[in-house]
């Protein structure tokens, strides 16, 4: 009886953390840049005389859903929306480089460019990014940053101040934390991708697919159900 016991109490608590990964994916369907948690479940063999019947549940979130959010224009010019694998580098909050798909840039009451979040984000030279007064700002495709100082002219030329760190992911193993940041997986970074562009006036939506994650709900809540009727 004790085998069948662990056995589906280890499918229980299996159900309970995918349980959790599914409401977080669900609160997050309006986060701007979000990507959806992804759990996976695994067999554990146990070994040794005794025990060859005994096969408890192993689960964790793998990673995140890698796929493209749906863009939505703002006009905003601090907006800007990431195309294909492009990720933009952010400090985070211990002070380390991660990559995030969040877009929604404003400029902080000390002149640092951050995103919603408040995470400062890194330009080219591996620092945060500061901006001057400026009258008017603009975003390039490749993510350079122009301004036009106060009381300049009708006439005057945008200033190039500093240029976000763009880099791809592809054949680089990172992965997502609790944060929503992607990390490289035992530390480091990533170098710039030239490669890299940005949509201006726009902002990439969650990509959580709001439908298919109702579905994995029930599918789950019946599943534990089964493992608590064993």
């Amino acid at each position: 009886m004790d085998k069948l016991i662990y056995t589906a109490a280890s499918g229980m608590r299996g159900h309970m953390a995918s349980q959790a990964a599914i409401a977080n994916n669900i609160a997050n369907v309006s986060t701007i840049g979000f990507r959806a948690d992804r759990t996976v479940f695994d067999r554990l063999d146990v070994s040794g005389p005794g025990w060859d019947s005994r096969q408890p549940v192993s689960e964790a979130v793998l990673d995140a859903d890698r796929k493209q959010g749906q863009s939505t224009q703002t006009g905003r010019p601090l907006d800007v929306a990431l195309s294909g694998d492009a990720w933009m580098a952010v400090q985070a909050p211990d002070g380390s480089e991660a990559y995030t798909r969040r877009g929604d840039l404003q400029v902080s009451e000390s002149g640092v460019l951050e995103t919603g979040d408040g995470l400062p984000v890194i330009g080219q030279s591996g620092t945060p990014i500061t901006v001057p007064p400026a009258q008017q700002i603009s975003i390039s495709p490749d993510g350079s940053i122009s301004i036009i100082p106060p009381g300049s002219g009708l006439d005057a030329q945008p200033q190039v101040v500093d240029q976000l760190k763009l880099v791809s992911t592809k054949g680089s193993d990172t992965v997502k934390g609790l944060d929503n940041l992607v990390y490289v997986r035992g530390g480091g970074t990533l170098p710039a991708d030239a490669e890299a562009k940005v949509q201006s006036g726009a902002v990439e939506g969650s990509n959580v697919n709001m439908a298919q994650t109702l579905i994995d709900m029930i599918q789950n809540q019946r599943q534990y159900e089964v493992q608590a009727n064993l």
